[in-house]
C-alpha cells in the first residue's frame, strides 16, 4: 500500500499536536482528585453532553456501522433507537442516586447498598473489562490506521497509545472532556466528507447522486430490517418474541438493557454527569448526547448504504469480495477512503477515525484510574494520605492502564488469531455479567444484601460463561455446544444474565437472615425530599 501523502501527514501531525498541547495546558489545573476526576463538578451541560457524545461514538461506529449497512441492512439500528427511552429512565431514576451522594465512582453506591465486598467486586470487574475493551479498540484502530497510512501496525499502536495516554495522564478529566469536544467535531466532519464524496462521484454529480442513492438502495432492500440468510440474500427478521433468533421486539429489548446499563453502571458516563455543575446540567448533558448519537448512528448507516450504491455503480473486485464475505466488510470504509478521497481529505478522515477511538480510550483510562483510586487504593490500601499523594498515584495508575492497553493491543496483533480476539470479547461479557441486574436490585428493591447478591452474581457469571464457551466451541461437549447455539441467540446473553442476577439475588433475600441497613436515598422507595444539586 502506498505511503501517506505529505499533506495528509501534515493533517495528522496537526491533530496529534493539538491533542498534546491540550494535555499540557490542562495539566496545570489537575491538582486535586476532585479536579482530576470530576473537574470540581463545575461543567455546563452542553460541554458534558458533547463529551459523552464523543466517547460514545467510537471507532466501532465509524467502521462497523457502515460495514453492516453495506453488507446487510439496518438491523443494528434497532438497538440505537432505544437510547431515548434509556435516557428518559436514567434522568428520572438514576441521576438522583449519584448526584445526592456526590460520588466520584459509581461503585460507591454499591457499598452503601450492599456492603464493601460488593463494591470491590463491581470495581474489579469494571477495571478488568475496561482494560480488555481499550486494548481491543487500540488494536482495531491501529489495524485501520495501518491500512490508511501504510505504516506498520506496531507503529500505529504506539503512536495512538502514547499520545492518548499523555493527555489523559497529565490533564485528567478536564483534558478528556475538552479533547472529546474537539474530537467530536473532527469525527463529524470526517463522516460528512465520506458521504459527500460518494454523492458527488455518483453518475450525474450531486444533483442526481441523491436520487440515485435512495432509488437504488430502496430497490435493493437496503433500508429494511433484514439480515443475510444461508443463500446470502437479504431476509427480513421476525417481529415477535424469540430467544433463538433475532427479532425486532427482542433487539429493541437488547437496546433498552444496553442503554440502561450505560447510564446506571458505566463509570465513564456517570463520572461525567457527576462532573456537571447541577442535576439539571447532568440531565441536559444526557439528552444532548442522546439527540446527537441517535442521528449520528443513523448517518453512519447511510454511509454504508452509500458505499453499497457507489460500488454497484462502479463495480470493484475488492469491494465485491467484501460484500460477499470473501473479505471482511469492515474493510470497505478504509478501502474507499484510501482509493477515492482526494489528498488532504483523506488526512481529515484518518484523523476522524483516530478521534473516534481516542475519545473512547481516554475516557476509559480516566475512569479506570478513578475507580482504582476511589474504590480500591483510597478505600482499602492507603486510607489516610493527603490529596497530593492520591493525584500522583492516580496519574501512575492511568499510566499503568495505558501500558496495559498498548501491550494488550500488541498481543492481539502478534496472536493473529480470530479465536483469541473473540475470546477477549467474550471474557469482557462474562466478567460484566449481571451488573445491570445488580444495580436494578439495589435501586428498585429494599431487599437483599451482600450475601444475596454474591449468589446472584455467581449464577449470572456462570450463565454468561456457558453461553460464551458454547459460542467459542471450547471445553463444552459438542452436543451441548451445538444445542445452545441452535436454540439461543447470543445477542440475548446480557438480558438473561441480568434477569438471573436480579431474580436469584431477590429470591435469596427471603432465604437468608435479614440484616437491617439504613437505606435512605439508596432505593426509589427510601429517597428523601431534599432538592438535588
Amino acid at each position: 500500500m502506498a505511503e501517506i501523502s505529505y499533506i495528509d501527514l501534515g493533517v495528522l501531525v496537526l491533530y496529534f499536536g493539538t491533542m498534546l498541547a491540550m494535555g499540557s495546558y490542562f495539566a496545570r489545573r489537575a491538582k486535586s482528585t476532585e479536579q482530576y476526576f470530576v473537574g470540581g463538578r463545575a461543567y455546563p451541560g452542553w460541554l458534558i453532553g458533547v463529551s459523552l457524545f464523543g466517547a460514545t461514538i467510537s471507532s466501532i461506529t465509524f467502521v462497523a456501522y457502515p460495514a453492516d449497512a453495506f453488507k446487510t441492512a439496518y438491523v443494528r439500528y434497532l438497538i440505537c433507537i432505544m437510547l431515548p427511552i434509556g435516557v428518559f429512565i436514567a434522568t428520572r431514576l438514576f441521576v438522583p442516586f449519584f448526584r445526592r451522594g456526590k460520588v466520584t465512582s459509581v461503585f460507591e453506591y454499591l457499598e452503601g447498598r450492599f456492603g464493601p465486598g460488593t463494591r470491590l467486586y463491581g470495581a474489579s470487574v469494571f477495571m478488568l473489562a475496561q482494560c480488555i475493551r481499550i486494548s481491543m479498540i487500540q488494536f482495531l484502530v491501529a489495524l485501520l490506521m495501518a491500512r490508511l497510512t501504510g505504516w506498520s501496525v506496531p507503529a500505529c499502536i504506539l503512536i495512538g497509545g502514547i499520545i492518548t495516554a499523555y493527555y489523559t495522564i497529565v490533564g485528567g478529566i478536564e483534558a478528556v472532556i475538552w479533547t472529546d469536544f474537539i474530537q467530536s467535531a473532527i469525527l463529524t466532519l470526517g463522516g460528512l466528507l465520506i458521504l459527500g464524496t460518494i454523492l458527488v462521484k455518483l453518475p450525474g454529480g450531486l444533483s442526481e447522486g441523491v436520487s440515485q442513492f435512495f432509488s437504488v438502495a430502496w430497490a435493493d432492500g437496503k433500508f429494511g430490517l433484514s439480515q443475510l440468510n444461508a443463500q446470502g440474500e437479504l431476509q427480513p427478521i421476525g417481529r415477535g418474541i424469540s430467544i433463538s433468533e433475532k427479532t425486532v421486539f427482542m433487539l429493541l429489548i437488547v437496546g433498552l438493557f444496553q442503554w440502561l446499563a450505560e447510564y446506571s453502571t458505566n463509570q465513564e458516563n456517570i463520572q461525567k454527569y457527576c462532573a456537571s455543575k447541577s442535576a439539571h446540567d447532568a440531565r441536559s448533558a444526557m439528552w444532548i448526547c442522546c439527540w446527537t448519537c441517535v442521528p449520528t448512528w443513523g448517518y453512519f448507516m447511510l454511509v454504508g448504504t452509500g458505499l453499497y450504491v457507489f460500488y454497484k455503480q462502479f463495480p470493484d473486485p475488492m469491494a465485491q469480495e467484501m460484500l460477499t464475505g470473501a473479505r471482511k466488510a469492515e474493510e470497505i470504509l478504509p478501502y474507499f477512503v484510501k482509493t477515492q478521497l482526494p489528498v488532504g481529505l483523506s488526512g481529515i478522515v484518518i484523523a476522524a477515525v483516530l478521534a473516534a477511538a481516542m475519545s473512547s480510550m481516554s475516557s476509559a483510562m480516566n475512569s479506570i484510574s478513578a475507580v482504582a483510586i476511589t474504590d480500591v487504593y483510597k478505600r482499602h490500601l492507603a486510607t489516610k494520605r493527603d490529596d497530593k499523594h492520591y493525584v500522583i498515584v492516580a496519574k501512575a495508575l492511568t499510566l499503568v492502564s495505558s501500558i496495559i492497553m498498548i501491550l494488550g493491543a500488541y498481543w492481539l496483533y502478534r496472536a493473529q488469531s480470530k479465536t483469541l480476539q473473540d475470546l477477549w470479547t467474550e471474557l469482557q461479557s462474562i466478567v460484566a455479567g449481571g451488573l445491570l441486574g445488580l444495580y436494578m436490585l439495589g435501586f428498585f428493591s429494599t431487599r437483599g444484601d451482600g450475601r444475596a447478591v454474591a449468589i446472584g452474581i455467581l449464577f449470572a457469571v456462570v450463565w454468561s460463561a456457558l453461553i460464551s464457551l458454547a459460542g467459542l466451541g471450547w471445553w463444552l461437549p459438542a452436543s451441548l455446544s451445538d444445542s445452545i447455539k441452535a436454540n439461543f441467540e447470543s445477542y440475548y446473553t446480557g438480558i438473561i444474565s441480568n434477569v438471573v442476577m436480579f431474580v436469584v439475588g431477590y429470591g435469596m433475600s427471603f432465604l437468608l437472615p435479614k440484616r437491617p441497613r439504613d437505606l435512605t436515598n439508596l432505593t426509589v422507595w427510601t429517597q428523601d425530599n431534599e432538592p438535588l444539586t
